[in-house]
């Protein structure tokens, strides 16, 4: 299993970044898939979630209306755009399977003026 996100960095407040998880070793159109962050000196938060087929999606209150998670289970890629960026969404983002806990390395998002 091989879980690789990219698209982090660090962004003005409310600015946009797009996030990006390419996903092998497994079959990843079985699978409902995770957005989860953890900001420095606390545990993970979810974020977000998709069903296997993306057509149903949920959010955490913080980020409902500003984020919005994707797949593409053609390309095994799953994606989270997220908008109007705020200093408390500073954190290392993880994308993970359903149930299957943290299995990468995240990508990193620094909100900050």
């Amino acid at each position: 299993v091989q879980l690789v996100e990219s698209g982090g960095g660090m962004v003005q407040p409310g600015g946009s970044l797009r996030l990006s998880c390419a996903a092998s070793g497994f079959t990843f159109s079985r699978f409902d898939m995770n957005w989860v962050r953890q900001a420095p000196g606390k545990g993970p938060e979810w974020v977000s979630s998709i069903n296997s087929g993306g057509g149903r999606t949920y959010y955490a209150d913080s980020v409902k209306g500003r984020f919005i998670i994707s797949r593409d289970n053609a390309k095994n890629t799953l994606s989270l755009q997220m908008n109007s960026l705020r200093p408390e969404n500073t954190a290392l983002y993880y994308c993970a399977r359903q149930g299957r806990g943290l299995e990468s390395q995240g990508t990193q998002v620094t909100v900050s003026s």
